[in-house]
C-alpha cells in the first residue's frame, strides 16, 4: 500500500486540471505543464481535489501509484507556487554571470564554460557567487542544477567547485596534516 498514492491532491483556485485517459494538463498563472501517465494509474477530479487509484495490486502498480501522485502533484505546486534550487560558486576567482539563457562559470579551467539554459529555466546570479534557479518543472530544474554542479563538483581538500545551497562537503585532511 502507498501512504503517498493515497493522499489525495488539493487544486488551489486559479489552478486549472484537464485529464483526459492517460494525458494530463495543468495550467495556472506561471504556465502550463503536460504529462502522459501509466494506463495502470487512473486520476479523477473531486472538487477542489485530484484522487490518485491504481487498477490493479501488484508491487509494480503499487510503486507507480505513489509515483504518479508525486509527479502531478509537482505539476500543480510547480504551475501554481514555481520551484527554486540554489547553487553556491566557491573558490578563489570562481565566477558566474548570466546573460539571456546562457550562464557563463569561471570555475578554473583555461577557458570559460558557456552552460546554455534549458527552456523553461531561468538563472539569477547573485553578488555572493550564488546562482538561482527558477521553474515551474521540479524535473528539469533540479536536472538542470545537476548538470552545473557537474562542470565543477565540489573536491573534498579546499571544498572549491559549485555545490547545492544545503550541501555539506566532509573536508579532507592534507597530506601535512595526516602525518605526525
Amino acid at each position: 500500500m502507498s501512504r503517498i498514492g493515497k493522499e489525495p491532491i488539493p487544486v488551489p483556485s486559479g489552478v486549472k486540471v484537464e485529464i483526459k485517459g492517460t494525458h494530463v494538463m495543468v495550467s495556472g498563472p506561471r504556465g502550463t505543464l503536460e504529462r502522459d501517465i501509466r494506463p495502470e494509474i487512473e486520476l479523477k477530479m473531486d472538487g477542489d481535489h485530484i484522487i490518485v487509484t491504481p487498477k490493479g495490486r501488484s508491487k509494480r502498480v503499487l510503486a507507480f501509484w505513489g509515483l504518479f501522485r508525486s509527479l502531478v502533484n509537482n505539476m500543480v505546486v510547480g504551475v501554481d507556487k514555481g520551484f527554486q534550487k540554489k547553487l553556491i560558486v566557491e573558490g578563489v576567482g570562481y565566477r558566474a554571470s548570466v546573460s539571456g539563457s546562457v550562464l557563463t562559470l569561471n570555475v578554473g579551467y583555461s577557458n570559460p564554460v558557456e552552460f546554455q539554459l534549458p527552456e523553461g529555466v531561468k538563472a539569477e546570479v547573485g553578488k555572493d557567487n550564488s546562482i538561482t534557479l527558477e521553474g515551474i518543472d521540479k524535473e528539469l530544474v533540479g536536472l538542470t542544477a545537476a548538470r552545473i554542479r557537474a562542470v565543477r563538483k565540489p573536491e573534498p581538500y579546499k571544498g572549491k567547485g559549485i555545490r547545492y545551497f544545503d550541501e555539506h562537503i566532509v573536508r579532507k585532511v592534507g597530506k601535512a596534516g595526516g602525518v605526525s
